[in-house]
C-alpha cells in the first residue's frame, strides 16, 4: 500500500509499506476511509514538532471500516478511531485519564499514522461510528479536543466565555461552549477567519486583535478563557482578559515558557487548566451532537482530497490555510 509520508521537513510523498493482514493481539484491522489533515501535521511537514522522528506516516483524525469481525466489532463496520494509545498502567491511566498518558504513544506522531489503506488499532480505541458518513467520522477527533476542553472548563449558562485562535479547534470549541448555553466571543488576527465563523456557524460576538475588547459590558472580562493560537504571546496575553474568579484553560501546546504576573493572577483567583487529547466520552459527544444535528458537519469540510493529489498540494496547504477549516483525505486502496 502506498502511504502519506513525512521524508523530512518539507518533503511529502507515498511511500510503499506491506498490508498489513493480521492484527497483533487485542487489536482489530480498520481499512481507512477518511483522513482529516490538522495543524500537527502541518507542524511535522513544517519541521516544527518536538516530539516526531522522521519518516513519519501521518494522519491521526481516521474513520476506517473493520475488515473482519473482531473484539466485538463486524466486518465492514465504520468506526471512529482514537489515535491516543495509552498504556493502561500509569498513574493517569489508572486514574481515568489515557489521554495524558505518562508513555502515550499518538497515530501519526510517535508511530505511524492513518495516512495509509489499512491500519491495526488497539480495540479499545476503536468507537462505532452509528450514524455518521465516513468524512463526518473523521472530524470527530478533531472536534472531540474542543469538547474536552469545554468539559474541563465546566461551564454554565451565566459563563461569559471567549475563545482565542478561530482556526479549526478554536471553532470546535466554540461550537462546544455555546452548546453549553454560554455566551461566545471569537478573538483573531484574522478578518478572514472571523467573517467565516460569523457566516458559516452564525457566531456574531466577534473581536480583531488589536481593537478594544474589554469595553462596554465586557469591561469586567470573561469568566472563561480558551487559548486556541498555538503562540505564546498570544497566551501571555491573554491573562488580562480574565474577570475575577475566572478560568483559563490552555488548549494550545507551545514549547516556550508562558510568563504572567502573579499579583494579578491571585487577586483574580485565576485557575488555570490544561486540557489535552480527549476521552471517550469527549468523542461520544461529538458524535451524538453531530447525530442530533447540533454540528454542522458539512459546513467543517473545507474539501476532499484524494490521497494521490496530496504530494502536490501539502505545502500549498500548509501555508495557506486562513480560509482552510478542515481538509479531509481519502486514501488509495
Amino acid at each position: 500500500m502506498l502511504c502519506g509520508t513525512c521524508v523530512a521537513p518539507g518533503q511529502f510523498e507515498l511511500t510503499p509499506k506491506p498490508l498489513p493482514v493480521a492484527a497483533p493481539d487485542a487489536h482489530v484491522l480498520v481499512d481507512i476511509a477518511a483522513v482529516g489533515i490538522c495543524g500537527t501535521d502541518y507542524h511535522i511537514y513544517q519541521g516544527k514538532h518536538p516530539f516526531l522522528e522522521y519518516p513519519r506516516v501521518i494522519g491521526h483524525e481516521c474513520s476506517g471500516r473493520v475488515v473482519q469481525a473482531a473484539a466485538g466489532f463486524g466486518a465492514g463496520q465504520l468506526v471512529v478511531i482514537n489515535p491516543y494509545i495509552s498504556c493502561g498502567t500509569c498513574r493517569a491511566c489508572l486514574r481515568g485519564k489515557p489521554n495524558c498518558c505518562t508513555n502515550i504513544a499518538v497515530l501519526g506522531v510517535h508511530t505511524d499514522g492513518g495516512m495509509c489503506a489499512r491500519i491495526a488499532v488497539p480495540a479499545q480505541n476503536l468507537y462505532p461510528a452509528v450514524g455518521l458518513t465516513e468524512v463526518q467520522a473523521a472530524m470527530v477527533e478533531f472536534l472531540a479536543i474542543g469538547a474536552h476542553a469545554v468539559a474541563r472548563a465546566d461551564l454554565t449558562t451565566a459563563d461569559r466565555v471567549l475563545i482565542t485562535g478561530a482556526g479549526p479547534i478554536g471553532l470546535g470549541t466554540a461550537l462546544f461552549a455555546r452548546l453549553s448555553g454560554a455566551q461566545v466571543h471569537l478573538l483573531d488576527m484574522s478578518p478572514t477567519r472571523l467573517e467565516m465563523a460569523q457566516r458559516k456557524f452564525g457566531f456574531d460576538n466577534l473581536h480583531l486583535v488589536g481593537d478594544p475588547v474589554l469595553t462596554g459590558d465586557l469591561q469586567d472580562g470573561f469568566d472563561v478563557v480558551f487559548d486556541a493560537t498555538g503562540n505564546a504571546k498570544a497566551i501571555e496575553a491573554g491573562f488580562d482578559l480574565l474577570a475575577h474568579g475566572s478560568r483559563y484553560v490552555l488548549v494550545s501546546v507551545v514549547k516556550d515558557d508562558i510568563r504572567f504576573n502573579d499579583a494579578d493572577f491571585h487577586k483574580r483567583e485565576t485557575q488555570i487548566i490544561g486540557s489535552r487529547n480527549a476521552l471517550k466520552a469527549d468523542f461520544d459527544r461529538v458524535m451524538t451532537a453531530m447525530r442530533e444535528g447540533q454540528i454542522d458537519s458539512a459546513a467543517l469540510c473545507s474539501e476532499t482530497i484524494a490521497l494521490s493529489e496530496l504530494p502536490a498540494r501539502f505545502g500549498r496547504l500548509a501555508e495557506d490555510r486562513e480560509t482552510l477549516i478542515k481538509a479531509i483525505v481519502t486514501p488509495l486502496k
